[in-house]
């Protein structure tokens, strides 16, 4: 069954999303950056994250339709909480990948109120300087209007190079049907990662952590990881798993992490209910 793209829309701005699952509680999801519209792989993403469906009710939220020429991801944050509460979204377990894990961080600390329990997914505390040097590149691309080059980059950056040599042909299609507009909106969408740090307030999250890290992480670097597991890594409520071999997407490649994200949203921790 084809899965219906919605939207929420909030004072002053509007918002894709889309749901499917049967289960009493909410699981939101914010994906990363794209080329195109998460809401174009809906039913991808919804058979990827089948398994949640007996659990969860899943909402995966775009982000906002109308963007200001400069959004950065405090202001993302924003607008999908507010999206959230829009749709009656409270207490929910929040999975964040890359950028998304960034706006989720951002959610965390600044609404508590709103996360049961946070996951994170190759993903950043801090992405000023040296780290940013790959969106910096991409962001290039966009502005230059190269959507073929841009989709070599980000696939050669994102995936192994096994997954990304047999993957070559499908990308050039995808280069295709880009248009200007989505260039132009990833291009707003990555300058908002620029100076983006929620590292010096981490110990702000008040609901127990999953951070799903990759040691060949290309995007964002094999430290970005370590760097949170240094700050959150002292608490009874962090778990922590490093891939090897998958890349900066071990969330769509590692066979296990839709597994390892459900244990850790039906986990008992010290002191929760």
């Amino acid at each position: 069954m084809k899965t219906p793209v919605e939207t929420v829309r909030c004072e002053g701005f509007s918002m894709d999303f889309f749901r499917f699952g049967e289960g009493e509680r909410p699981l939101v999801i914010l994906p990363g950056l794209s080329v195109q519209s998460v809401t174009l792989s809906a039913d991808a993403v919804a058979r990827a994250y089948s398994s949640m469906r007996t659990d969860y009710t899943v909402y995966v939220f775009d982000r906002r339709k109308e963007l200001p020429p400069v959004y950065p991801v405090a202001d993302m944050a924003r607008d999908t909480a507010e999206a959230m509460r829009a749709l009656g979204l409270e207490d929910a377990d929040l999975f964040g990948a890359s950028q998304g894990g960034m706006i989720a961080m951002e959610i965390a600390v600044r609404w508590p109120e709103l996360v049961r329990r946070l996951a994170l997914g190759s993903t950043a505390a801090d992405v000023r300087g040296v780290r940013g040097s790959v969106l910096e590149a991409w962001i290039a691309l966009a502005d230059a209007g190269d959507a073929d080059g841009l989709y070599r980059a980000f696939g050669e950056a994102i995936y192994p190079k096994e997954i990304f040599d047999g993957a070559q042909a499908m990308l050039e299609t995808a280069a295709m049907t880009v248009t200007g507009e989505d260039l132009r909106r990833f291009s707003v969408l990555a300058a908002g990662t620029r100076d983006f740090c929620v590292a010096d307030r981490l110990d702000g999250i008040r609901c127990p952590v999953l951070l799903l890290s990759s040691s060949d992480d290309r995007v964002l670097g094999p430290d970005a990881g370590a760097e949170i597991a240094q700050i959150l890594g002292h608490r009874q409520d962090f778990a922590e798993h490093r891939y090897t071999g998958y890349g900066h997407a071990a969330y769509d490649l590692a066979p296990d992490y839709k597994k390892r994200l459900l244990s850790f949203f039906r986990r008992d921790f010290p002191g929760t209910a």
